[in-house]
Formats: C-alpha cells, structure tokens, sequence
C-alpha cells in the first residue's frame, strides 16, 4: 500500500474515523457535526487519505477503540502509530499522554515537568492540539492546572472532553469519579 487510506465507524460518541498506511495509524478523527465533515478531515489529517475497507489488523483497533468508548479499561498503548513527519517534542508529549491510564488524568504542567521541561506548558497544550490521534493518544485525560477541563480541539469542544472522560469513569487522584455524586 502506497497511500494512506480510511474509513468512518460508528463509536458511542457518534461516527469518528481512522486513517492508516504501511507505517500504521496515521489519524483518528473524532466525530464531526455531520460524516462529510469527518471524511474531509480525517483524509486532509491523512495527507490525502482515500476512503477503502479496513484490513482485518484496523478493524481490531477499530474494536478496541469502540469498546474504550463504551467504557472498557484499554489503554490502546500497543496499537501502532505512523508518527514520520512529527517533531521530536510532540513524540514526547504524546508518548507521555498515552502513558495514562483511561479514568486518570493529568495536567499539561505534569506532562511539561515529566518531560524535564516546566516552562514548556503551553507547548504542551500545543501538541497536543494538533495531536493526530485523539484516542489513541488521549488528549482529553490532560487537564488544565486545577482540574479545569482546559481546551479540546475536538467536534463539541470541551463538552466532548468531558463527555470521554465520563464514559471512562474519569477520577481526580483517590476521589470519586468526575461526575458522581460526592459526599459533603
């Protein structure tokens, strides 16, 4: 396979899609407002990327990804990333994101520290805003100093965030999940 190519599939928070070519995942797009819309930007995130049926290996990282988005603890750290092209922070960055666990989160500052780079938050927030790989790469568990959600560049902005993290159980440290009911 010369070009990369990809397909759209349905998820609990709508249809997203995946592109790929012989290096491996080379986008994954969350759900747009309509499937022209997520076509259009999960082709131009794949330099081009032409609409084909997934070969079988997709469509098991197609399944893991499904079942993530309904609530199934898999971190996705061994499904294989085309990431030629990217600069060699950003590698960082996104290496350091898939490191969390789904229903943890982190801050952009934690991300900067563990990178041995304090100063470097907002290019944290930067990579991670072009981060080809929502998902997989999960942006949506680094939060903003404080816990705030912080931006989300997705389709649903900071809404979408929240709404993943909720499927995930999302906790803060030892308290209860994001959105359940805690005790005075």
């Amino acid at each position: 396979m010369t070009s990369p190519e990809f397909a759209l599939f349905d998820t609990a928070i709508g249809r997203c899609g995946i592109a790929w070519n012989a290096q491996g995942i080379a986008a994954v797009q969350l759900p747009e407002a309509d499937d022209a819309t997520t076509r259009l930007r999960v082709a131009h995130a794949a330099r081009g990327a032409q609409e084909a049926q997934p070969p079988a290996e997709l469509h098991i990282a197609i399944r893991r990804i499904q079942a993530l988005l309904e609530g199934v603890r898999d971190d996705l750290v061994d499904l294989p990333l085309d990431l030629s092209g990217t600069p060699d922070f950003q590698r960082r960055v996104y290496a350091a994101t898939r490191a969390i666990p789904p229903g943890r989160t982190t801050s952009y500052g934690d991300i900067a520290h563990q990178l041995g780079a304090p100063g470097a938050v907002r290019a944290v927030g930067q990579a991670l805003g072009r981060n080809p790989f929502p998902i997989i790469v999960p942006c949506h568990r680094v939060l903003a100093a404080q816990g705030r959600a912080g931006g989300f560049s997705g389709h649903g902005g900071t809404a979408t965030k929240l709404r993943m993290l909720e499927i995930e159980g999302a906790q803060f440290g030892d308290t209860a999940g994001l959105f359940q009911e805690r005790s005075p």
